[in-house]
């Protein structure tokens, strides 16, 4: 279906459920996808209660699966605790997790008392594992197969399993107690003898990860190894879960959209249909932050009042050197904050980073400077201000690119997000050290300036 007959077929879906045409509504929803159902929920939230009262409770899963955090509390508000806990029978266990990890701690707690003790307990399990850890978005539902089985036998039980596992083409081989022995391919499965064992054809040498590896990590392991699903194994290499790509590919998009929020000094808590309260909360502490620096990048120019007052041309040109220098230092730091989070960075020698962006700003600098400088020196008639500005230039950029460089390799030392901040602490060594040099400069300059 073409996008604007999908985009036709919601709307009729949207119109059928406002008429309450549970016949229609069915019918639409052969032709549609549960994420669109799920956003168009988000953006009519009247509309969710009678969406609770008219649709079957398969479908409901399949939408509170795709359904942003926000519709899964509108949802399940409208749901009671054993209605839920039947939803949960068409849903994976770490979707399960996610949906319970948005409830209130009580109700949650009360669902999870209703289950039965196999579930609870992998449930608890999961819900142990922090969010952002390769535990917290696992999934216990795969195929495991006794390394001892011939193929004959695999096939049967892959055919028994496979209706409650997220992926089927991966088939992890394990020994009697758990431990990971391999990872076979269903098609090598489907095209070897009867008799051979799962064990001839496991792969042994997989990439793995921990429960507590990073959520990033993991990512950046799939992404590296192209892998369609990931084991998640304990110290004794014991099967505990898998991590399919479809998951990655949230943490991904999760990860990019909060390192994007960071450099801009806003709290990936925060949305278009956050309150007006919370993005008070949320964006006021940093803007407090950034007049700080603001004030230290004036009181540097307080320094030279003197020689602005003298010289007038000074007022209108050093902003030209801050917002060059601003500019420069945002493309390096850009550049360190993604090779940081896919982990380039690592094994690199970290002063042939700091020299190569030094070199960068010097030639940089010095063409942007003399393209300016001849600028100001015709504007101005003055040949010295146009010096001034070169230098200034030359002496900004580097100073750009050094501390893009290094601000975002200290955070990472100090086990803080690299992107926290360092926007913020980048501007104020770009004004407040341009400003220095230029009107420090310009000092040194002001008799040839004035005369």
């Amino acid at each position: 279906m073409e996008t604007n007959e999908k985009n036709g077929a919601i709307d009729d879906y949207m119109e059928a459920l406002r008429e309450g045409d549970r016949v229609k509504m069915n019918a639409l929803y052969e032709h549609l996808e549960a994420i669109d159902i799920a956003i168009a929920l988000g953006d009519e939230e009247d509309l969710i209660e009678p969406f609770c009262h008219l649709t079957s409770d398969e479908k409901i899963a399949s939408i509170l699966e795709e359904a942003e955090e926000k519709v899964q509390i509108e949802i399940t508000g409208y749901l009671d605790n054993y209605r839920i806990l039947y939803l949960f029978n068409y849903m994976q266990k770490d979707n399960i997790v996610d949906i319970l990890g948005n409830l209130p701690d009580q109700r949650g707690r009360q669902i999870v008392s209703l289950m039965q003790e196999g579930d609870k307990k992998v449930i608890q399990k999961l819900l142990g594992y922090s969010e952002d850890s390769a535990g917290g978005i696992m999934t216990t539902e795969y195929l495991a197969l006794d390394g001892d089985l011939p193929v004959q036998s695999a096939l049967e039980k892959i055919k028994e399993i496979a209706p409650q596992t997220e992926d089927i083409e991966t088939v992890f081989v394990i020994t009697a107690s758990r431990e990971l022995i391999g990872v076979a391919d269903l098609r090598d499965i489907l095209t070897a003898e009867p008799g051979v064992r799962l064990r001839e054809l496991a792969d042994r040498e997989y990439i793995y990860c921990e429960p507590e590896t990073d959520q990033e990590e993991v990512s950046r392991l799939v992404s590296k190894y192209d892998l369609k699903v990931i084991p998640v194994i304990n110290k004794k290499k014991a099967m505990l879960g898998i991590i399919t790509v479809d998951d990655i590919i949230d943490v991904i998009v999760e990860e990019h959209t909060e390192d994007m929020y960071r450099l801009a000094g806003v709290s990936s808590e925060e949305d278009l249909d956050s309150t007006l309260g919370d993005s008070i909360r949320l964006r006021l502490p940093w803007l407090f932050i950034n007049l700080a620096t603001a004030f230290l990048a004036a009181f540097t120019v307080r320094m030279f009042e003197n020689t602005i007052e003298q010289v007038v041309a000074l007022s209108a040109t050093m902003s030209i050197v801050s917002g060059m220098g601003g500019n420069a230092g945002t493309q390096t730091l850009s550049i360190m904050v993604r090779s940081l989070a896919l982990g380039q960075v690592e094994g690199k020698s970290k002063w042939h980073l700091l020299f190569k962006e030094i070199f960068l700003g010097l030639i940089n600098g010095a063409s942007i400077g003399i393209v300016t400088g001849v600028i100001v020196m015709l504007v101005y008639h003055s040949i010295y201000l146009g010096l001034i500005i070169f230098l200034a230039m030359i002496a900004n950029l580097i100073i750009a690119g050094f501390f893009g460089c290094l601000i975002p390799l200290i955070l990472k030392k100090c086990h803080a997000d690299p992107a926290l901040a360092s926007s913020i602490f980048l501007t104020t060594a770009t004004d407040t050290l341009g400003f220095f040099v230029f009107l420090g400069l310009a000092q040194l300059m002001l008799p040839h300036l004035i005369g």
